[in-house]
């Protein structure tokens, strides 16, 4: 089974000039069909808006999304009541001397609340499970790494 996802990407030269280089604006906008402009631009160690999300926010935001609603997925199959999720993650990117970069490593720190003290065990199991459904994480060609706790009511 495939499904097919569009965006696409609009984007207007606004450059100025010194006396050596050009430099282009980073800025632009991302269109998905039905949803909210996103307006775009590249993180703020790269000259770019930092008011605005950056490819790296993004990347950064669908793993701890993803992540989140492969637990969920998991924890239902397994009889667990969820009753809070939170993740305050963490992304590592390493820029080399010749402008290339890539993220070495994600760190998800899932903070969870839960119905049942006696799920503990198997509700932290299952992190790695969700891990494995998760089909950012799956097309990820760094690490993500869970390190979760939890909160029982």
């Amino acid at each position: 089974m495939k499904h097919s996802f569009k965006a696409q990407l609009n984007w207007t030269s606004k450059k100025t000039e010194d006396s050596s280089k050009r430099f282009y604006s980073k800025n632009h906008q991302i269109k998905i069909e039905g949803k909210p402009i996103l307006e775009v631009s590249a993180a703020k160690a790269f000259k770019g808006d930092p008011e605005l999300y950056n490819p790296e926010d993004l990347l950064l935001s669908s793993l701890v999304s993803c992540h989140m609603m492969s637990y969920l997925y998991v924890c239902s199959q397994n009889g667990i009541e969820v009753l809070e999720y939170s993740d305050n993650a963490e992304a590592t990117l390493e820029v080399n001397p010749d402008g290339s970069g890539r993220f070495v490593e994600v760190r998800l720190y899932p903070k969870v609340k839960i119905s049942n003290p006696d799920q503990i065990e198997l509700a932290l199991e299952l992190h790695q499970k969700a891990n494995q459904l998760c089909f950012i994480a799956n097309s990820c060609n760094f690490p993500v790494l869970h390190e979760a706790s939890f909160v029982v009511e």
